[in-house]
């Protein structure tokens, strides 16, 4: 069964400027606190990640999954769909943004399919651990 999550915040920082951080897949892990490492496997023509592999802590281990990154509605929405993973059947997400001069309303969604179901408090605890990343994102673009 596949769970899905949104959250949606306002940063005060231009849309170019959140974009530029959310494109920026390589240095996730300098803000994205659960992601350890993040290594570009492909990109496209125009040098941006396309699969990236990611090294990630989740439930008390570590985890890996490479995720396929789309930039056909760049630069107002990124997302992505997984390849591969090892406690993970699918991921799929987004970062929408909506931009009106110096702020952004950027909306995160999140659908993930784990390959043990697991119950419901410790899926709405990794929820608010995996939403979390939207907040990390607005203290790095307000910075």
């Amino acid at each position: 069964m596949t769970d899905s999550a949104s959250e949606t915040i306002t940063i005060a920082a231009p849309a170019a400027r959140v974009w530029e951080i959310i494109a920026d897949i390589e240095r996730y892990p300098e803000w994205v606190d659960d992601v350890t490492e993040a290594r570009v496997v492909e990109r496209d023509a125009d040098g941006r990640p396309v699969d990236v592999e990611f090294r990630a802590s989740a439930l008390g281990r570590s985890t890996h999954y490479t995720l396929r990154y789309d930039y056909a509605d760049a630069p107002n929405a990124l997302r992505w769909t997984m390849l591969s993973g090892d406690i993970q059947r699918s991921i799929d997400g987004a970062y929408i943004l909506n931009g009106a001069g110096d702020s952004t309303e950027v909306r995160y969604d999140l659908a993930i399919e784990l390959v043990v179901p697991l119950p419901g408090f410790v899926k709405r605890r990794a929820e608010r651990r995996i939403l979390n990343a939207v907040h990390q994102l607005r203290i790095v673009a307000e910075s």
